[in-house]
């Protein structure tokens, strides 16, 4: 991450980031009503200083199901105060108080039942409450705010990549034929490949073009879609981009060069071992959005070294993403401390 460029220049002030749990909040967003009857019990929880699968296997104990019965919208940061939903099956005319699991780490907001299992990625949005401390110049972060309002690179975090980069290690292994045998790690290899490589033209672009200035060609994804569509820019797909109905992209790659711009393909040159890895497993090209647009971002000021900044996302966005354009910040967590200084 720290090799990719900034839009808005590297910033000047240092932050401390996760010093205590209550420094990271997030609130997962569902976006649709449960219906309140169905096979399954989904569950808000508050969980604090613990990660999703551990979550997923006391709910999955509770239960009496196997934990890969245990379903989620999306995972959340171990280290942070985060609430997030669940689903496991539960039998219509069987009850189960999972407020029993409620502990000084996890708090049963709510359990509702729904007719089908929550879905990684069904959620809708994330809310943030970040509290930076020990920050060395605020003036900065303050003059950065306006900025990030229109946008930041839709940069992967780093947590995406594994601890020192390990998952493009292993994905670097398994391209030249070692077998992984657990189906979600190596779910997690293979994106963190493709994340990659999304990354890399993206700092390509911000370094060359910015994210407002168009190419000679785009390929533009289609508001609150998957599709995409190739065209030169003309007076039409401009407009469209100035309503919002469409939007500037870059490749997810794998096999197919329809979905690449010529100067896209150029750039591939440097990457085609990753490609051709990714192509042999079968994943065809796809496109994600440059730009990260934060919802309703402020910024507050609780002592002359401590912001506190709130912002939402949309679904598979990182707030890193918008957090390093913003200021210097080390993550100062107990848990990455162990990773860095290892007893």
């Amino acid at each position: 991450m720290s090799e990719l460029n900034y839009l808005y220049g590297k910033p000047l002030s240092t932050a401390d980031f996760k010093a205590q749990p209550e420094d990271f909040m997030v609130d997962e967003v569902l976006g649709f009503e449960l219906s309140g009857e169905g096979e399954h019990v989904c569950l808000q929880v508050v969980k604090k200083g613990e990660n999703t699968q551990f979550i997923a296997k006391l709910i999955a104990n509770h239960a009496g199901v196997n934990p890969r019965d245990v379903s989620y919208a999306g995972l959340k940061d171990r280290h942070g105060v985060c609430t997030q939903w669940f689903s496991v099956p539960v039998p219509i005319k069987k009850h189960i108080d999972f407020s029993e699991l409620n502990s000084d780490t996890i708090f049963i907001v709510q359990q509702v039942r729904h007719g089908r299992k929550l879905r990684t990625g069904c959620h809708k949005a994330n809310k943030f409450t970040i509290r930076l401390r020990n920050v060395s110049q605020p003036l900065d972060v303050f003059c950065r705010i306006n900025a990030l309002r229109s946008g930041v690179p839709n940069y992967f975090g780093e947590q995406r990549f594994g601890r020192d980069g390990h998952n493009l290690e292993m994905a670097k292994r398994m391209f030249a034929g070692e077998r992984i045998r657990d189906k979600k790690l190596r779910g997690l290899v293979i994106s963190a490949a493709r994340s990659y490589v999304f990354n890399q033209f993206v700092s390509l672009r911000v370094k060359e073009h910015g994210l407002a200035k168009t190419m000679h060609e785009e390929v533009f994804l289609l508001d609150g879609s998957n599709a995409f569509f190739k065209e030169p820019i003309n007076s039409t797909n401009l407009d469209r981009l100035a309503a919002g109905d469409i939007a500037l992209s870059a490749p997810m790659i794998g096999k197919g060069d329809a979905a690449l711009t010529t100067q896209e393909l150029l750039w591939l040159s440097d990457y085609q071992s990753w490609r051709d890895g990714l192509v042999a497993l079968g994943l065809k090209t796809e496109r994600r959005l440059i730009r990260l647009i934060p919802q309703n971002l402020s910024i507050k000021e609780e002592d002359k070294q401590t912001l506190v900044i709130e912002f939402s996302l949309a679904k598979g966005c990182f707030a890193t993403a918008l957090l390093r354009e913003l200021v210097l910040y080390q993550d100062v967590s107990p848990t990455n401390k162990e990773q860095k200084d290892p007893a």
